[in-house]
């Protein structure tokens, strides 16, 4: 498949995405955590996301609680400095919204002036108040609701979240209450899929699922995921389209070998001297020492 120039430069808005969830347009999101991944999905994606999950994917952490706003900064720079035409959104960490505006606005503002175009964070009612305190301060805010891996603990484990009748009717009035705060977009994560649906369906504003049925206005999945490049056992709602993983460790087992039967490098990716100055170094002779 090919991208042509016109796909590369246009840009993705806020109101890029709203449009297309007007027209039944289905929108493309995926993570990014450094400039490699970041220009591989660019072309490809409607909106790339510098999310937390870093912790899991790239730092070896059991979740996502550990990461700081300096781990955020850190990969977000890396992203932003592609400048990508996707929407690029950037997920606010464990404790970096929760303590007050104040700080929710500071934390979020940063982000903005290392290039994000978006904060993303997590939760339902309880963060209504920080969600109005960054759209009062012209930060655009992605909620997230349903599996919330910061919340990990309250949950018991990731699991599959509104599954009661109580849960689902609550998810949707959380979903309507971040719409009025002024989320511009949802991420909806791990509920069934009739309940995203009808979380879609009777909100103005698009929604992004993993792992909440074919329903949503989009969908969003991990990078690393959709290219097979981990081994751990993957979720039931991931589909992975590459063996990254084992593609890349034969390519470089087949440099290893080359390397070890002198096979790599040869004189085509090697330098060479002057005329004139290979007898003089084939010549040469270490100095006694004085």
């Amino acid at each position: 498949m090919s991208f042509t120039s016109e796909q590369h430069c246009e840009r993705i808005t806020i109101p890029s995405l709203q449009q297309y969830k007007t027209q039944g347009r289905r929108i493309t999101m995926t993570t990014a955590y450094d400039a490699v991944s970041a220009r591989i999905a660019d072309p490809v994606v409607d909106v790339i996301l510098v999310g937390d999950s870093v912790g899991n994917v790239c730092l070896g952490l059991d979740n996502t609680l550990p990461v700081s706003m300096a781990m955020m900064n850190h990969h977000l720079e890396a992203v932003a400095r592609t400048r990508p035409r996707a929407l690029l959104v950037a997920d606010m960490p464990f404790l970096s919204f929760h303590v007050s505006p104040e700080e929710t606005i500071c934390n979020a503002g940063g982000f903005l002036q290392r290039g994000a175009d978006a904060v993303k964070l997590e939760g339902g009612a309880k963060r209504v108040k920080m969600v109005r305190a960054l759209v009062d301060c012209e930060i655009p805010v992605m909620g997230h609701l349903g599996l919330t891996p910061q919340s990990v603990n309250v949950m018991g484990g990731f699991k599959v979240q509104g599954k009661s009748g109580g849960d689902a009717v609550g998810l949707l009035d959380d979903a309507h209450r971040l719409q009025d705060a002024g989320c511009f977009a949802l991420v909806l994560e791990g509920i069934p899929a009739e309940l995203a649906a009808r979380a879609t369906e009777s909100l103005s504003i698009p929604t992004i699922g993993i792992g909440a049925g074919p329903g949503c206005s989009g969908q969003v999945l991990v990078f690393h995921d959709v290219l097979g490049l981990t081994q751990d056992r993957r979720p039931k709602f991931v589909r992975t389209y590459a063996d990254g993983f084992q593609l890349l460790q034969e390519a470089l087992s087949c440099w290893a070998t080359d390397v070890r039967s002198g096979a790599f490098p040869e004189p085509q990716e090697s330098y060479r001297l002057p005329e004139g100055l290979t007898s003089t170094v084939a010549n040469w002779k270490p100095s006694r020492a004085t």
